[in-house]
């Protein structure tokens, strides 16, 4: 059985990304939160303190379980060579785009993250650096093995763009929508193939 202080967090979760994700960090208050939640402002206050606390907790919500799910593909891939470039980019691109598909509050934490990108908000950004940078930096490292003759700095700038393409594809917000008939998991498995596909051609190329 759930417990209330469990649930009632939980309901604050989810209205605060909800909001988040319709109107922005800066523009989402904490009333409109409580109001949402159906709790009093007591409640974020003894669950998260502030609303600073509140933005990191929706992230922190999602994210441990994207990047254990990243972590523990690519230390599968890792167990067959470093030299595995689609299954390291398949290792780091499907567990995002499976949380993209999630019922539960999926579609909304996409645009939380669109947000983060858009908002220059630099606790947020520290915390996510501070967090989950260890993550990107474990996949920079064996995306590294994969293509020893690619300078870090030319790495770097590619993983950052595959991120990107990453994010725009998490939205399906683009030319490719899910034809009518086909299930979310085999257009997930379409985009996967296709993202994989275009970020190791990409990574690999030969500078101009």
């Amino acid at each position: 059985m759930t417990s209330p202080h469990f649930s009632t967090k939980d309901r604050i979760l989810d209205a605060a990304e909800a909001l988040f994700a319709q109107h922005g960090f800066a523009e989402t208050s904490l009333r409109q939160v409580t109001s949402r939640a159906d709790v009093n402002l007591a409640a974020v206050n003894y669950h998260f303190g502030s609303k600073g606390n509140l933005i990191s907790e929706v992230f922190r919500r999602r994210l441990d379980e994207l990047s254990a799910m990243r972590l523990e593909q690519l230390a599968k891939v890792r167990e067959h060579g470093d030299d595995d470039l689609p299954g390291t980019l398949r290792a780091f691109i499907e567990p995002a785009l499976q949380l993209s598909i999630d019922r539960h509050g999926g579609a909304a934490f996409v645009r939380v993250i669109a947000r983060a990108y858009a908002e220059k908000d630099e606790r947020l950004r520290k915390f996510l650096s501070d967090n989950y940078g260890h993550v990107m930096r474990e996949f920079a490292q064996a995306l590294h093995r994969a293509l020893p003759d690619i300078s870090r700095e030319q790495l770097y700038w590619r993983f950052d763009f595959i991120a990107g393409a990453l994010t725009y594809a998490m939205a399906d917000v683009g030319q490719i929508k899910r034809p009518q008939g086909v299930s979310d998991k085999e257009h997930v498995q379409r985009a996967c193939a296709e993202l994989v596909g275009f970020a190791a051609a990409g990574l690999s190329a030969k500078p101009l």
